[in-house]
């Protein structure tokens, strides 16, 4: 049982938010996480990145009891070492989708992820301002989309990443596929149904724990909707993007300075 006062479970995304701007975390905020997990609070990491890079997501919240990868589209309970969610999306469908936005945007460059396997290449166009370590298997087009894909990454040449989110919002239908953007210059399209809110009440739905009781960190726009899920509290940090910043209920310190775990200290201190 937790105390009266405190959240029920805390989700965080990782990049940009947990994880500093080096790409580590600090051992203040392991430490942190730890007490809040001893507290009797549920830990979920709650990751654009998917399943290929389970093993980095372990690292990066290592007190999670639940991760929520691939923005929402799966869902791993740590204890039972299950899959809750699993979600693809078949490459037929993104076909004309990408046409669709190649109509109205130019040229588009591709990267396709479709292995689950931990540490698995990506497909496509490699792209050098991809900024973390990556394996691009050069693929065609039709070679990429010939099954189902757990997502692709979409990114325009003449475009700002948020202008081609727009774009792909208003032409893509939301029973055809989800779009969003993480902080790179690439809008991420996903299965139908697949957000973080989605994918953190598949969490819930399976411990028993009300949105009501939900604390949320985030810094970027796939973040929005848990921010619109969750109940207990909405907080943005410092370095987060201008459209959670404007939902937030709260404001905590940048990545950099440890924000979520400052946060969470104070929390527990109360």
């Amino acid at each position: 049982m937790t105390k009266p006062g405190l959240p029920k479970l805390v989700a965080t995304d990782l990049d940009g938010t947990l994880v500093r701007s080096d790409d580590t975390v600090s051992a203040y905020t392991h430490e942190v996480l730890d007490r809040v997990r001893a507290a009797g609070i549920r830990i979920v990491g709650a990751t654009g990145r998917g399943p290929r890079l389970t093993s980095l997501i372990r690292q990066d919240i290592r007190s999670a009891d639940f991760l929520v990868m691939a923005q929402g589209g799966w869902v791993l309970d740590q204890a039972e070492s299950t899959y809750l969610r699993q979600s693809w999306l078949p490459g037929s469908t993104l076909l004309p989708v990408l046409d669709a936005l190649e109509a109205e945007v130019g040229r588009l460059s591709l990267m396709i992820e479709a292995l689950e396997h931990d540490e698995a290449p990506l497909w496509g166009d490699f792209d050098p301002t991809w900024r973390y370590p990556v394996t691009v298997l050069p693929r065609s087009r039709a070679e990429c989309l010939s099954g189902d894909v757990i997502k692709a990454f979409v990114r325009s040449f003449g475009h700002d990443v948020d202008d081609l989110l727009e774009v792909a919002r208003r032409l893509i239908p939301e029973h055809v596929a989800s779009v969003t953007q993480a902080g790179l210059d690439y809008v991420e399209i996903c299965p139908p149904d697949v957000t973080k809110a989605t994918g953190l009440a598949v969490v819930a739905e399976a411990v028993g724990v009300d949105p009501a009781d939900v604390l949320v960190f985030g810094d970027m726009p796939n973040d929005l909707p848990m921010f619109g899920w969750a109940g207990w509290s909405r907080v943005a940090v410092a370095n987060a993007h201008p459209s959670l910043l404007a939902v937030a209920d709260e404001v905590t310190l940048t990545n950099d300075e440890d924000g979520v775990a400052v946060y969470l200290d104070k929390l527990l201190s109360r």
